[in-house]
């Protein structure tokens, strides 16, 4: 499987997987349903191309000094994501998107982030992990993709 959402190939495997959900789909573990799922996942592609600017108030300034470089180091590995981990509170979805409308927009928001990182584009700068590559920002953001989707069986 291809792990890059800088070429064509990987981001139309994600497309693949993303198309396979509906509806109905369950999820496996977790709270959100498949349409709050679907709405999550873009605002950390959002965050990358600077397109949403997370909180930083205090808490999160010290929680990034303390523990930013140690939690990006577990995302930068080789092990998957461990289910029903914390999230900034800017990514909670409480309503339920409209299913259709979130999954385009899901696929609109890795195609804007694939062409702004092979083009160099992206943010240089994480607000919890601190400097980010487009290697890293990459890796981070096909994990994560990849984790939600298992999370809902595809």
């Amino acid at each position: 499987m291809n792990t890059t959402l800088f070429t064509n190939e990987g981001v139309q495997q994600l497309y693949k997987r993303i198309d396979q959900l509906t509806p109905q789909s369950q999820r496996q573990w977790g709270k959100m349903n498949v349409s709050q799922m679907l709405e999550h996942c873009q605002k950390p592609l959002e965050v990358a191309v600077n397109a949403h600017l997370l909180k930083q108030g205090l808490m999160m300034k010290i929680l990034s000094a303390l523990m930013g470089k140690k939690v990006k180091a577990q995302y930068m590995s080789a092990q998957e994501l461990k289910k029903n981990s914390p999230t900034s509170p800017d990514f909670i979805i409480k309503n339920t998107p409209d299913f259709e409308a979130a999954k385009q927009k899901l696929k609109d928001d890795i195609q804007i982030f694939s062409q702004k990182g092979i083009t160099k584009q992206l943010g240089d700068k994480h607000p919890f992990f601190g400097p980010m590559t487009h290697e890293e920002w990459n890796m981070l953001q096909w994990k994560h993709l990849d984790h939600h989707l298992k999370q809902f069986g595809v």
